[in-house]
């Protein structure tokens, strides 16, 4: 992955330090409440809450209302925010915002771009477990409810003492490349119907990220590629994947037609440069927080406005 690919792709960016021997500790939350450093990111319905239109408010923890739930993110290293190096972060789970209801919140999808490397990482990673924690509240072995340990990065199932560790889900996405440098983009069911991006899925059971990527192309599209070339990868946890870029090209060596699959994706086009320079104005593309973007950018050869 080159440096200039890397650079392209938000939610790779981190200036935490997770400290995960911290997370043994028995009384974490003990030493870190008694921590006049420690600072709190409050959580709620996945919004963050905001000190400024980019950047996140790290407040002390006398001031958050009840958490139900609270995860040890680890230490900042940026020494360009407010809060020194080393400053512990917690994230903290509200079922309810209390006095900062009125406050300003901010969804990831849309400020991922727009945050700091330190931001940016404590957002994701902190959205990405508490996503985990929200599935996993029972044993996928007994059924038992499970109980929160290690800082909230382990779920404990209270009838054999087994830990279950988060889990993230593997998926691939694709820039679709011709013998014309076209690019193939669809339009998903699920999205408006002038909204293109590139085709995706879920890396399954037993299955290489190669092999996932000629699978899920054909299935999506009937277009039989080769040669798949990884990009880079990033966190989205909406709720819990790790997005794996590549590019792969049109196998022209067999005959394959174009084809949605009519229940993922309705429509499919070709975009030379110059056609989806012209097409901006009627078609909608992945926001500027996706690998999408990021992969579409690539191949356009600088950022598309």
């Amino acid at each position: 992955m080159s440096e200039n690919f890397l650079a392209r792709l938000p939610l790779s960016r981190y200036a935490v330090d997770r400290d995960y021997l911290a997370r043994d500790r028995e009384h974490l939350f003990d030493e870190l409440w008694a921590d006049a450093t420690t600072r709190v990111l409050p959580i709620f319905e996945g919004s963050a809450l905001l000190s400024a239109p980019d950047a996140l408010a790290l407040l002390q923890p006398a001031a958050v209302p009840q958490a139900e739930l609270l995860v040890y993110l680890g230490r900042s290293l940026d020494e360009h925010s407010p809060e020194p190096v080393g400053t512990p972060v917690v994230a903290a789970l509200l079922g309810d915002a209390g006095h900062l209801a009125e406050a300003e919140w901010g969804n990831l999808r849309s400020l991922g771009s727009r945050l700091s490397d330190r931001d940016t990482g404590l957002f994701t990673e902190a959205l990405g477990i508490l996503n985990w924690h929200a599935s996993h509240g029972f044993s996928p072995r007994t059924g038992a409810a499970t109980t929160v340990g290690k800082g909230g990065w382990v779920r404990v199932d209270p009838t054999n003492g087994s830990e279950i560790y988060p889990r993230t889900d593997a998926a691939i996405i694709v820039g679709i490349i011709d013998a014309d440098e076209r690019i193939l983009l669809g339009s998903n069911a699920l999205w408006e119907s002038n909204r293109y991006s590139l085709l995706a899925g879920f890396v399954e059971p037993g299955e290489s990220l190669e092999a996932a990527v000629i699978r899920e192309v054909f299935e999506e599209s009937g277009m039989r590629v080769t040669d798949p070339v990884y990009l880079g990868s990033q966190p989205w946890p909406f709720p819990a994947s790790l997005m794996l870029g590549f590019t792969a090209r049109l196998d022209d060596t067999v005959e394959s037609t174009l084809t949605p699959d009519g229940a993922e994706i309705l429509d499919l086009r070709w975009f030379s440069r110059a056609e989806l320079q012209m097409s901006l104005g009627d078609i909608q593309l992945p926001g500027h927080t996706s690998i999408a973007r990021a992969i579409l950018e690539d191949w356009f050869g600088g950022p598309i406005e």
